[in-house]
């Protein structure tokens, strides 16, 4: 096999098909850590959107999305500070309809001639917005409770303060601490919001995106997920050529979605592989054979490298360092099984992974070019190694978990994978605070084993979208059949959400939680204490590490 450099093995023209021109919104990134809900929720209104960088060559990347209209994003940047950044000024002549959000709305403010100044009062958290004017973003709808004189929550994160709007714009609605909580051109159809219309917390801020993107910049509003399984499937054929690919199956329905298009689209010329990692739930390899064996049928390998991968963790304690290591190993893995396969079926160049946007969002924004942190490295990102043997193919990179649910359900995947929990790569190594051992993980997946079987007696596994058990590194003494014991604490977690970007905790009726408690305390050797993980996301992400 060549050495080929790992490169982003996606095309924008896998998205960019021809029923989504005049169908899709651009939105450049100025480091907002929920940057990404306004793409999703012009999604989830059927129009496409993809989040791109702040870089100084936005108005390029514009202009090749074909883009109907910008939102400038949020930030933790103060156009104040004298190496504050700024967007390209010929995105305010290239003609489309922008939205600026927050940051967005004072870099539209900052850069047409309006004034800022340091807010003497900030405002954080939930505000009380009052309509004063009409404009196409307040068009009434049957779901709108918008009226001249209405009081709407709204949610707030900014510093700064607007203390002059441009020329050409009028003031459209105000909380007390901001009089520019709305400001419009309608003109040139300029827009701006103090407040964040992409969280939950601001009254139908949904529908206000919705109203700019298919009221102002006229999207058409087809975007659907489904519309992409054809186009896909071209895409893969042409990107593989007379190739053979082998595909990474983890068990998840991501990598499940990734493997059935790809299988589709080339027959005989794929290979499945699983990798046992020593890192697995309980009974999951077993499992998921027999489950993905109808699908894949003969096309389906399964290896185990327990060994080589618990060896490999030995004496690691750092979160970033065990997912690289475990990327890497994955690599190595398969670079390893695809030379065996190639004495029987060929040369193998491509291999494939169920990669998706929230992976490609949280590993590395510097991929984005943008100025957010990285909060972690996904395994199928930022923790695979510079040089591989072989190609990416990742038909789903930019998609949210519940749209590939969606092409799944399409391709016929049943309801014991499109509704599973979602499980990281790294597995149990990052539900292991410290050094992974083999002790550890049998501990923590009993106990997780405990955990999940309850959720499905109670009926709540489908209520939930992610739930685990975490091992804790530290003991705690306790007393068990009247003698004393110093054993491991369990920490259970389990979170609501739309796509995993933001999730909050999920609320127990006491009873239950209690019983689950003393079920994994009494039934799993190690354990003599469990606590409840109630924190959301931000500020804690949904895995512990």
């Amino acid at each position: 096999m060549q050495l080929i450099s790992m490169e982003n093995s996606y095309s924008r023209e896998k998205i960019c098909n021809d029923f989504q021109r005049g169908n899709r919104i651009a939105v450049i990134d100025f480091g907002s850590q929920v940057t990404h809900l306004i793409v999703r929720k012009l999604r989830a209104c059927g129009v496409y959107s993809e989040v791109f960088p702040y870089n100084g060559k936005e108005l390029l990347n514009i202009q090749n999305f074909l883009a109907s209209g910008i939102i400038l994003s949020g930030g933790p940047q103060s156009l104040l500070a004298k190496s504050s950044i700024k967007v390209d000024q010929k995105i305010f002549a290239c003609g489309l309809p922008i939205l600026g959000i927050c940051f967005g709305e004072q870099i539209i403010c900052a850069q047409l001639g309006g004034k800022l100044a340091p807010a003497k009062d900030s405002e954080y958290g939930p505000a009380i917005l009052k309509i004063n004017n009409t404009c196409p973003l307040f068009e009434k709808n049957e779901l709108s409770s918008w009226q001249i004189g209405a009081k709407i929550p709204v949610w707030m994160s900014h510093t700064d303060k607007i203390t002059l709007i441009p020329e050409g714009f009028i003031s459209i609605a105000n909380t007390e601490r901001s009089p520019y909580a709305v400001i419009a051109d309608t003109k040139r159809n300029f827009y701006g919001l103090q407040f964040h219309p992409e969280v939950s917390h601001t009254r139908d801020g949904e529908k206000l995106l919705e109203n700019f993107a298919r009221r102002i910049c006229k999207c058409n509003g087809l975007w659907q997920p489904e519309n992409l399984i054809e186009k896909a499937l071209k895409d893969i054929r042409n990107k593989v050529g007379g190739g053979r690919v082998l595909c990474a199956i983890s068990g998840g329905v991501d990598s499940a979605v990734t493997g059935l298009l790809i299988k589709k689209a080339l027959g005989q010329k794929f290979n499945a592989v699983f990798i046992d990692n020593g890192l697995l739930r309980k009974k999951e390899a077993i499992l998921v054979e027999k489950a993905l064996r109808p699908y894949f049928e003969n096309t389906l390998n399964c290896f185990d490298e327990t060994e080589l991968f618990i060896n490999a963790l030995r004496g690691v304690t750092e979160p970033e360092e065990k997912r690289k290591k475990i990327g890497a190993l994955f690599i190595k893995c398969f670079e390893k099984i695809a030379q065996k396969l190639e004495k029987k079926h060929g040369e193998i160049k491509f291999l494939g992974q169920g990669t998706l946007y929230p992976d490609v969002i949280e590993s590395m924004p510097s991929m984005l070019g943008g100025v957010s942190q990285t909060i972690k490295s996904h395994h199928n990102v930022g923790g695979l190694p510079e040089n591989m043997n072989m190609q990416l193919v990742e038909p789903l990179r930019f998609l949210f978990k519940d749209e590939v649910r969606e092409i799944g359900a399409k391709l016929g995947l049943g309801d014991d994978f499109l509704k599973r929990h979602p499980f990281p790569g790294p597995g149990l190594a990052v539900r292991i605070p410290g050094e992974v051992t083999k002790e550890k993980c049998e501990i923590l997946r009993n106990a997780d084993h405990v955990f999940i079987q309850a959720l499905r007696r109670e009926g709540l596994y489908e209520k939930i979208w992610q739930a685990f058990a975490v091992l804790l590194p530290t003991r705690s003494v306790g007393v068990m059949g009247d003698a004393r014991s110093y054993e491991y604490c369990c920490l259970l977690r389990a979170v609501v959400s739309d796509d995993g970007m933001t999730a909050q905790p999920y609320e127990f009726k006491t009873q239950v939680l209690a019983k689950i408690v003393a079920e994994i305390v009494n039934e799993v050797e190690g354990i003599n204490r469990v606590v409840y993980d109630y924190t959301g996301k931000p500020p804690a992400t949904i895995e512990w590490e």
